[in-house]
């Protein structure tokens, strides 16, 4: 394995049973979130098992090598010609393959003219959504990539940087994850200003090259404004009237058919997830707006100036993604007095209710926090999460300091 690389083993044990399978896994994900670095790891894993090198064989679309591969003829050559004269199972990684058109044909007949094993990813969640989930119904295995977890950061620190675990080290590092976040390619930057110049890097090549070239934007300034816009309000309600009306006031004008769209590319990217709206007493989404949070928080301290009014939302959009982690569905509770629970998390059919609050200044703000969930009409778990050590556990609601939730798996 690299130096440089941890194993993430949470990813590579979902295709234990897959592997030597002609079922296609794909690896998707916001850019630079990890997924070359999971191939690598799958490969360790190949090679412990005995697979020789010469069965492997890695395309990256975003090498020298690689990135005039455009099109699926073009593929298909380099494909064939480096396969040709090679005996047994072949194992076969295409990185950020949307890049290369008409590729879905491409890989369907590798795994049909090739005795093979085929591992992708991509940067775009369309990415399955066209011809090769016809070409594939059935015969291929998605798993979402996230940034690294606090859990993952910890153990690139200890692993990568030497760096001792105990209960001090753990609270500086949690100090660390909250300002700049879990992308992994920052970890290795040193200052705080070389940081934040990477997740604004990450940020434009999204911008530029998985939304502005994919969808032929033109107005530019208008998509990063809208950008900004939506990494400024991580956890609000999303509304395109109220954003039009925002942009008006700065002699901007636009349509909310445009920013919807606009919004549906940052979606597409990875780069913000929408948090549906759920009726607690009716068990059913609603139709009504939701809200978005950004898939790496690290991006609103890189860009957005005064962020320190936003803890609570930088701490729910953690919560929020970390949820997403560990495999469950959520979303935003709606009780019939219209009282709202964060998140709703579903897994399994069974439930478990979520508050998030940065402190609990008063008892005023633990029953502010704490009323939503007793309003519940079912008795699964809930649970309040906070920055504080205090139990604040109360009435059946269960507390969890931030890092405990964190670094625990019971939730």
């Amino acid at each position: 394995m690299s130096n440089n690389l941890i194993k993430r083993a949470a990813y590579v044990n979902q295709l234990k049973d897959y592997v030597n399978t002609d079922f296609v896994k794909v690896y998707t994900g916001i850019r630079r979130s990890g997924k070359t670095s999971l191939m690598y790891n799958i490969i360790d894993e190949l090679k412990s098992m005995g697979v020789k090198d010469e069965n492997i064989i890695f395309i990256s679309f975003e090498s020298r090598e690689y990135n005039q591969i455009d099109s699926s003829e073009k593929l298909d050559e380099i494909v064939y010609n480096k396969t040709e004269n090679i005996k047994g199972k072949i194992y076969l990684f295409f990185d950020e393959i949307q890049q290369v058109k008409g590729w879905e044909k491409s890989i369907n007949s590798y795994r049909v003219s090739i005795d093979s094993d085929i591992y992708i990813t991509g940067s775009n969640s369309k990415l399955l959504s066209g011809e090769l989930a016809t070409l594939l119904t059935g015969r291929f295995l998605t798993i979402n990539v996230y940034p690294f977890s606090f859990k993952e950061f910890i153990q690139y620190k200890n692993e990568i940087e030497g760096v001792e675990i105990n209960e001090y080290s753990i609270a500086k590092l949690y100090d660390e994850y909250f300002n700049f976040g879990g992308m992994p390619g920052i970890l290795t930057l040193g200052s705080n200003e070389f940081k934040k110049m990477a997740l604004k890097d990450i940020y434009n090549s999204i911008l530029f090259e998985d939304i502005v070239t994919r969808f032929k934007i033109n107005n530019i300034d208008l998509l990063q404004r809208f950008s900004r816009y939506m990494i400024s309000s991580t956890g609000e309600i999303f509304s395109s009237k109220s954003i039009k009306n925002y942009l008006k006031s700065k002699d901007i004008y636009t349509s909310q058919d445009t920013l919807l769209k606009y919004n549906s590319y940052l979606n597409q990217s990875f780069f913000i997830s929408k948090c549906k709206c759920f009726e607690l007493k009716g068990r059913k989404e609603m139709k009504i707006l939701g809200k978005y949070y950004l898939m790496d928080h690290g991006f609103h301290h890189a860009l957005i100036e005064d962020n320190i009014l936003k803890v609570t939302k930088i701490l729910e959009t953690i919560v929020y993604i970390e949820l997403l982690r560990r495999g469950y569905k959520v979303n935003v509770g709606r009780n019939p007095d219209d009282t709202e629970v964060d998140f709703v998390c579903e897994k399994s059919g069974k439930y478990k209710y979520i508050q998030v609050s940065y402190r609990l200044s008063s008892e005023k703000t633990l029953k502010r926090e704490i009323n939503p969930l007793l309003r519940i009409p079912d008795k699964y778990e809930s649970i309040l999460i906070t920055t504080e050590n205090h139990d604040f556990s109360k009435d059946g609601v269960k507390h969890l300091n931030i890092i405990d939730f964190l670094c625990g798996n019971d939730v």
